[in-house]
This record gives C-alpha cells, sequence and structure tokens, in this order.
C-alpha cells in the first residue's frame, strides 16, 4: 500500500502531456537502445555523456549515464524559461478522427518526430559543436521514448488524454486521467511484468521492430492510441458520441500489458537503430 500510495503521489505530479512514462518509461527505453547498440557505438555514448555535465550546464538535472540522459529533457522543464523553447517538442497532437497527417501539428519543427530527425542530423554531422552535439544526443534519446508513448502521438482534442478523466482499478482521483494512467501506473505494470524488456535482442527480431522511418513509427503510435488506448477506456469507436469519464477494470488493465511493453521495446530497439546511424 506505501508503495501504490507513492506512485499516485508521484501520478499527480506527472500528469501533464509534456511528461510521458515517468523516469521508469524512459529509462527502460534507453537501456534497451544501450543494450542494443554496436559496442563503438556504445562506448561513445559513454564519452560523450561523460564531458555532458559542463558542456550542458545543469548540475539539477545529471546525464553522465544513459538512464540520467533519458529524463533529462523533462528535468530541465523546472529551469524556467532556459529550456521553454522545447515544450512541444515532446509531443505531436495528431486527431485520431481524421486522416492521419503530421503537417499541422508539425509546422515549423514543432513537434516531436520532426526534433527526432533534428538531432539525428545534428549528430551525424562531424562539424556540430560538441556541446550541440551533446545536447542533440540527450534529446533524441528522450525524444524516441516520447513518441512511443500513443498519446504523446494521438489524442482527439483532449490534449493526449489528459482532460479524459478516468480511473484506474479500484483507484480514482480527480487528478487522474488516461494519459497519466499510460505514463504511470499502466506502464510500471508493463515494464515489472516478465521477462525483462531490457536484453540483447536477437538480429531479426531488432530488423523487424527497426523498419520503416520516423514518420512510420509516427503513423504506428497514433493507430495505436486511437485503436488500443482510446477504444478499450472508452469500450467503443473513439470517435463515435462524446468523452465520458471512463474506467479502466482490472480485466482491461491486464489486457493492455501487452501492447504497453510492445511499445516500450519499439522505442528501445528503435532508438538503437537511430544511434547507431547517427554515431556508427
Amino acid at each position: 500500500m506505501k508503495r501504490i500510495l507513492i506512485l499516485l503521489a508521484a501520478l499527480i505530479g506527472f500528469a501533464s502531456p509534456a511528461h510521458a512514462w515517468w523516469e521508469y518509461g524512459h529509462q527502460t527505453v534507453a537501456a534497451i537502445a544501450y543494450r542494443n547498440v554496436t559496442p563503438q557505438v556504445r562506448a561513445t555514448i559513454g564519452r560523450m555523456l561523460a564531458q555532458s555535465g559542463p558542456l550542458l550546464d545543469t548540475p539539477e538535472c545529471p546525464t553522465g549515464t544513459i538512464e540520467q540522459a533519458s529524463v533529462w529533457a523533462d528535468c530541465v522543464k523546472k529551469l524556467g524559461d532556459r529550456f521553454r523553447y522545447a515544450y512541444t517538442w515532446h509531443f505531436q497532437d495528431v486527431n485520431i478522427c481524421k486522416p492521419f497527417d503530421l503537417k499541422p501539428p508539425c509546422k515549423d519543427g514543432n513537434c516531436v518526430s520532426a526534433q527526432i530527425e533534428r538531432e539525428v542530423k545534428l549528430l551525424k554531422d562531424k562539424g556540430t559543436p560538441v556541446r550541440d552535439r551533446v545536447q542533440a544526443l540527450v534529446f533524441l534519446i528522450h525524444f524516441v521514448g516520447d513518441l512511443h508513448q500513443p498519446l504523446h502521438a494521438g489524442e482527439m482534442d483532449d490534449a493526449g488524454g489528459n482532460k479524459l478523466k478516468a480511473s484506474y482499478g479500484i483507484y480514482a482521483t480527480d487528478r487522474l486521467n488516461l494519459h497519466s494512467i499510460w505514463d504511470g501506473l499502466l506502464a510500471e505494470r508493463a515494464i515489472s511484468t516478465p521477462p525483462s524488456l531490457v536484453r540483447v535482442h536477437g538480429a531479426a527480431e531488432r530488423r523487424a521492430v527497426q523498419a520503416g522511418t520516423v514518420t512510420d513509427w509516427s503513423r504506428e503510435s497514433w493507430q495505436v492510441a486511437r485503436d488500443v488506448v482510446y477504444r478499450s477506456a472508452l469500450g467503443r469507436d473513439p470517435c463515435v458520441g462524446s468523452e465520458t469519464p471512463v474506467k479502466l477494470d482490472e480485466a482491461t488493465i491486464a489486457s493492455l500489458v501487452p501492447a504497453a511493453r510492445l511499445q516500450v521495446e519499439r522505442g528501445g530497439l528503435r532508438l538503437a537503430k537511430l544511434l547507431n546511424e547517427a554515431l556508427g
């Protein structure tokens, strides 16, 4: 019960659309990627993160390990105006009830998929200043995780489920919503369900998950938001009728664990692909 109360207290604090998967989800995506990059790239990441502290000058938000780096982009929000420009880079509001189209939400590159592509380009360019390359690395590690939280890729004019009140099993509070459930309690359960997601994946398995482009992955996460997240919460076609407070019962929660695990795994393996391409 003490653990549950701690989780719920954390959930209340992390219920904004700019947070994804709390720390556990991002750290797991990063750990999967780290296990599945080449040894050369793993060494390069280690060297870059070892010098990241003085370069980024954010002692409140350490980046010495890939797990720490994975949550840096959320951590620096508390620093005020210094990183306010990056607020919209964590998500893309693509309506699940309209044809998939990244152009409106990604105007001027202000969305998560556009920033993933930008950070990869900065990392590939050896002429990029060292500080900018290090910052691109920690942003990339975080943003690939964000893209694979379905409610950062698809929504229905409800701030990615933040405006859709929801209960999780027997737990209900006015501060709980669909977005925070997928960020926290469901992610916690999914990642903790054995076997461990953090492992070296086989080559064929990696190729199958890593196929496609950032746009393809965006469309896939958008479809998961539509066909899995909202449909399971509402118990019907999410684009028919009005939104109402929803309840995820125990059977529904259990049925969602595989989908939530798959999104974390996809994020980790795809991050590994991008890191290999950018730093290999």
